[in-house]
């Protein structure tokens, strides 16, 4: 199965729409959005992209409330599973323990973090915004029986083509 995972949007409709249409390309099944999504379009382009979603509040996505029920948004901490894996979806870093979560997504920072601590994937996809570096940055997360494979994209926001780097992490049985 595989995730695509976006953070820190703010107000780059542009750059979230063409990460959006990267995790179509490369077949991603379903779509996180870990907060900070800022613009209404955000969350219409994550429900056009044909794929199931979930995005969770930022510290600056409190007018999107009015838009709760029009969009798969869950406030921070949230947990749920997903193909028998247990998730805990977050923006701000707070909750960060492992709470029976397989793989726990945080924003918020900015600043790309990925990290397997006791059989526990933490994984912060970096800015897609493009605010505090110039780059725009996001993941792809691949969940096999076996491993995590993490694709860990960023491209300057006026090129075309995103660089990656793969990190793989072995489950523990």
């Amino acid at each position: 199965m595989k995730i695509g995972v976006l953070s820190d949007t703010h107000k780059k409709i542009d750059l979230s729409q063409k990460i959006i249409q990267h995790f179509v390309k490369n077949k991603a099944e379903f779509l996180i959005h870990a907060g900070d999504i800022v613009e209404p379009e955000i969350l219409q382009q994550l429900k056009n992209s044909g794929l199931k979603y979930i995005a969770v509040y930022g510290n600056n996505d409190s007018h999107l409330a009015k838009y709760h029920n029009l969009y798969n948004l869950v406030q921070e901490p949230h947990h749920f599973r997903y193909k028998n894996t247990k998730f805990k979806l977050m923006h701000m870093p707070f909750y960060l323990s492992k709470d029976d979560a397989d793989i726990v997504i945080f924003g918020h920072t900015h600043a790309f973090e990925c990290d397997f601590k006791n059989n526990t994937l933490f994984l912060n996809p970096g800015e897609a915004c493009a605010r505090n570096k110039d780059l725009s940055e996001c993941a792809l997360l691949e969940i096999t029986d076996k491993a995590y494979k993490v694709t860990r994209y960023n491209k300057k926001p006026k090129e075309s083509k995103f660089n990656e780097t793969e990190l793989i992490f072995e489950k523990i049985s």
